[in-house]
């Protein structure tokens, strides 16, 4: 039977082939501007690391007080040298790292070629395993490496390549800074967006991964410059590195793995210490910490960009038009057939046998919208960068959920539309039909 109403869907389509190309043009472009933003809301607002972002936090000490604060009270979102320092000597988590932003020079082994500069992070140890952080060869460095000032490193795939033809470089040297250090671990593919680890510096998102680790305290040690953001509400005292270190300037983020129960321990941690500080007359203001788990702080941080958000609503809008006038359309195509319908009913046709025969053509509009809309999503996720932020249109990626989900949304869509239109054409009187004609 649906061979039948196939049958007549595609007559009836064919009678009037451009109130069809209206059609199937409106579901088009209200599904691919839909499945375009989607695309990009999508690669924006997803879990980094869904399997664990519960248990990551975020801690923040409020080492400004009242005139250093946001205006919704919140403190710094970074840290500073002597808290950050504090926190991981105290080690009141399962895992924890505090981390900074450099961008050291890499020297090549090869005479003649150039030092360049690479992206990457002084972190912890325990960065690693906290973080699930892939490896193609080796793995990170241990605790006594960072107590001891190892210089040891960390390096991306990207840099292997470049540096070592792709093979595995776990026990030789790397120059950086014009000092050597022995590679212990290389990375698998790891870009996590958004890069969730220091949102402060990197706003969530970035084309090119950190392709250099190194140990946080070495870092220190050799005097590695800050590459990130550095906030301070008074001048240092001190010049220079040592001075930023010993000043209240915030420049360094920090992460912590923490369960349920303790992190409700680590929250009361926080507060103490902070009173601590006001007790050694470092804090002359009452504690105002933070403790957020990653999607709390993601959120807190706006990460997900408010022009995608606004972005996905004015295309749902369009698509909802769309769909509007696809009903208007619907409904003329199917009631200046009524004649047809007073026939097929008088001769024994039931409702039903109306609902089926038109929802059939509503489908298959939906379905060649779908096709056009698949073309225009293609288009436009590629041609998203014009009015985005590139690191932000990078991420959009045409695969084949999102071509799935445009086939099926077009689809569904119009069968939704349809409704009232079958509806009305289900309801067609024969004997006012034949009467009339």
């Amino acid at each position: 039977m649906f061979s039948y109403y196939l049958e007549l869907a595609l007559r009836s389509l064919r009678r009037s082939p451009g109130l069809t190309a209206l059609m199937v043009l409106a579901i088009g472009f209200g599904v691919a501007a839909s499945m375009t933003t989607w695309s990009v809301f999508r690669a924006v607002s997803g879990d980094p690391i869904p399997w664990k972002s519960s248990q990551l936090f975020v801690p923040q000490i409020d080492n400004w007080g009242p005139n250093g604060r946001s205006d919704d009270g919140e403190p710094p979102n970074a840290m500073g040298y002597t808290d950050a320092m504090a926190l991981m000597r105290d080690h009141r988590a399962k895992r924890q790292s505090a981390m900074y932003q450099i961008s050291p020079s890499v020297v090549p082994a090869e005479a003649g070629k150039h030092p360049f500069n690479v992206s990457g992070h002084a972190v912890y140890g325990e960065f690693f395993p906290m973080l699930d952080v892939p490896f193609k060869y080796g793995s990170g460095w241990s605790a006594s490496d960072d107590t001891n000032r190892a210089t040891v490193a960390v390096i991306s795939g990207k840099l292997n390549q470049k540096l070592f033809g792709g093979a595995s470089s776990v026990g030789k040297t790397v120059n950086i800074e014009g000092k050597d250090y022995r590679v212990v671990g290389v990375l698998d593919d790891w870009n996590p967006q958004p890069r969730f680890y220091d949102v402060v510096n990197t706003g969530g998102f970035s084309t090119t991964g950190d392709d250099v680790f190194l140990p946080f305290l070495t870092a220190i040690q050799a005097a590695m410059p800050n590459d990130g953001n550095t906030n301070c509400n008074a001048v240092p005292e001190e010049s220079g590195f040592v001075g930023l270190q010993h000043s209240e300037c915030v420049w360094i983020a920090y992460m912590a793995e923490l369960d349920s129960a303790a992190a409700t321990a680590y929250r009361n941690y926080l507060n103490d210490y902070a009173r601590e500080q006001q007790q050694a007359g470092r804090f002359r203001w009452t504690p105002n910490s933070r403790l957020r788990n990653l999607p709390e702080w993601l959120d807190n941080q706006h990460v997900v960009p408010s022009d995608t958000k606004v972005s996905l609503l004015v295309a749902l809008g369009l698509l909802l038009v769309c769909l509007v006038n696809t009903v208007g359309l619907l409904l003329a195509k199917f009631l200046r057939r009524s004649g047809e319908i007073g026939v097929r009913r008088a001769l024994g046709a039931q409702r039903a046998s109306i609902y089926a025969q038109f929802l059939t053509e509503a489908g298959i509009v939906g379905l060649a919208g779908g096709v056009l809309g698949l073309l225009l999503t293609g288009a436009g996720v590629a041609s998203v960068g014009w009015v985005l932020p590139k690191d932000i249109a990078a991420l959009a990626r045409v695969d084949v959920s999102l071509l799935l989900l445009t086939l099926l949304v077009a689809v569904v869509a119009t069968l939704l539309a349809g409704l009232y239109p079958t509806f009305r054409a289900s309801r067609v009187q024969p004997a006012w039909q034949l009467k009339s004609n």
